[in-house]
């Protein structure tokens, strides 16, 4: 039991340090922080716009959590419930990273 919550604690911790990886890379190159924000001029915007929302979603979560609670003053419950969605979320997003390294490794 103890071991399989480690794993997913493992997982989780991939999945957010993935999506927190590509929401720096994304305010890297664009000047201006990741949101979620579908529109664009074409197709391939609205596909790169889509990809990011999925994998730098916990990022994206936990970012405007944070602020509204220091800036906006939200309700603490409101940062455990943001917390638990970005957690969830990074264990899912986790489990795809860890696949993909596993293909990558040739296991």
């Amino acid at each position: 039991m103890l071991l399989d919550l480690l794993l997913v604690g493992y997982i989780a911790s991939a999945g957010f340090v993935a999506a927190g990886v590509l929401g720096s890379l994304y305010q890297l190159v664009t000047k201006e922080p990741p949101k979620f924000n579908f529109g664009g001029e074409g197709f391939l915007s609205f596909l790169t716009g889509i990809t990011l929302c999925v994998f730098a979603g916990p990022f994206i979560i936990m970012r405007n959590a944070i602020r509204g609670r220091r800036i906006e003053k939200r309700p603490l419950g409101w940062l455990v419930a943001s917390s638990t969605i970005a957690g969830m979320w990074s264990v899912c997003s986790g489990v795809m990273v860890m696949n993909v390294a596993l293909i990558v490794a040739g296991f």
